[in-house]
């Protein structure tokens, strides 16, 4: 009968006809990412996730089957599995009961992954130049791991034991299952926001492939990428690399190597302190004994013995150069006495006293002029004869022959 006001259905009833509806759903496989697993009295319970949406559905293993699965499964895996709908009635639930269950073909995955791989690469992302260097010592050391992790304590404990002064900014966070990758970006990008922390370490103790899906989630990596921060990657897996240990500045392969990596060993460090000091100290103490046994080769030169034989050398020297200089000055002068006697006796040849000296005179007018011919001096004519020693004042007279004498 159909429900109305007048004669509604019990819920019984409801709930019988949505189980029939469901049951002839029949069997359907299924694929997803196990997002819960819990074990109950041999019996699995647990969700199972779209790999793209936000959709889950709810899943029960029976003991039965469970003993005949091949593999070993845990939450965080990609799965095929083989299911039917159940709708319990008691409670109004639905679940989906399986009958296999099977991991998603690894060709799938690396498939992806290496597709993934070439794209980022493609990028850039992995160039060697992008990466940056890691402090010498780090003072504040960002961590990124689940809480409570061997991983965590693992980086701590070493990280500690070698330098005692490090200090730590744990972010914790889940490290597989669906909402791994977020929670690891969140943790990236608040420490790399963090002023203090001076390199940060994602950290996990390795696992199967599979369960180390997160650390190549495309999100993950491109939040690496941008990491103003120097990032290490410790996940601790040798066979397959996630694709953070491509983009991180430096790959260790252990969260202990990365501990040993990011910090210096403080007692290496204070040996290798002074070592620097005792060679600095030999060097140093050579170059001096050196330098004093050259000094002390050069003040035993005889040159350096004594200082008299700088001024005996120069004296001999001096004495020589003040005799030659005045053998030299005095021919010099000698040379210039004779010149000036033969000048001296040109001159006084040519001179009017050497003509007056051989007895000859000088006759001058009145007006200073020497008299050349009778005829400027006529009778009465006043005259001035300059002698060899001396003058005369005489007066022209006209004489017979027409030349006027003097008195």
């Amino acid at each position: 009968m159909p429900a109305t006001v007048e004669t509604p259905w019990p819920v019984a009833l409801l709930s019988t006809k949505i189980r029939g509806y469901i049951e002839r759903l029949g069997t359907v496989w299924v694929e997803g990412e196990v997002t819960q697993w819990g074990a109950s009295g041999g019996n699995v319970y647990g969700k199972l996730k779209d790999l793209s949406e936000d959709a889950t559905v709810s899943f029960t293993i029976w003991s039965s089957v469970r003993s005949r699965l091949t593999g070993e499964f845990s939450q965080g895996d990609r799965v095929v599995a083989l299911v039917k709908p159940s709708y319990w009635v008691k409670g109004g639930t639905l679940t989906m009961q399986v009958f296999e269950l099977r991991h998603v073909g690894l060709g799938d995955l690396l498939e992806r992954l290496e597709r993934l791989r070439k794209q980022l690469a493609g990028e850039g992302l992995f160039d060697v130049s992008r990466k940056k260097p890691l402090p010498f010592l780090p003072h504040c050391i960002g961590l990124v791991t689940g809480k409570n992790s061997d991983a965590e304590k693992d980086v701590i404990r070493n990280a500690q034991l070698r330098w005692p002064a490090v200090t730590f900014r744990v972010a914790h966070s889940i490290v597989q299952g669906d909402r791994a990758a977020g929670e690891i970006i969140a943790a990236i990008q608040r420490l790399d926001a963090d002023p203090e922390v001076d390199v940060i370490i994602v950290a996990r103790g390795g696992g199967d492939f599979q369960n180390l899906l997160a650390f190549s989630d495309e999100g993950v990596v491109r939040a690496a990428a941008a990491c103003s921060t120097p990032l290490v990657s410790a996940i601790g897996h040798e066979a397959d690399r996630p694709l953070l240990d491509e983009v991180a500045d430096l790959r260790a392969s252990t969260p202990t190597d990365a501990a040993k990596r990011v910090v210096p060993d403080v007692t290496d460090e204070l040996n290798r302190v002074q070592q620097a000091k005792a060679r600095l100290s030999t060097r140093l103490t050579g170059i001096l004994s050196h330098e004093v046994d050259r000094l002390t080769q050069l003040r035993s030169r005889p040159v350096l013995a004594g200082t008299d034989w700088i001024v005996d050398s120069r004296s001999e020297d001096l004495t020589r150069y003040v005799a030659r200089g005045a053998e030299l000055v005095g021919r010099a002068v000698e040379r210039a006495d004779s010149v000036v006697a033969d000048l001296r006796s040109q001159l006084r040849a040519l001179s009017p006293q050497g003509t007056l000296d051989r007895g000859y005179a000088i006759v001058q007018l009145d007006s200073g002029h020497v008299l050349h011919a009778p005829e400027d001096a006529p009778d009465g004519t006043p005259l001035l004869i300059t002698l060899a020693r001396g003058s005369v004042n005489a007066t022209s007279t006209e004489s017979a022959s027409g030349v006027a004498p003097t008195k």
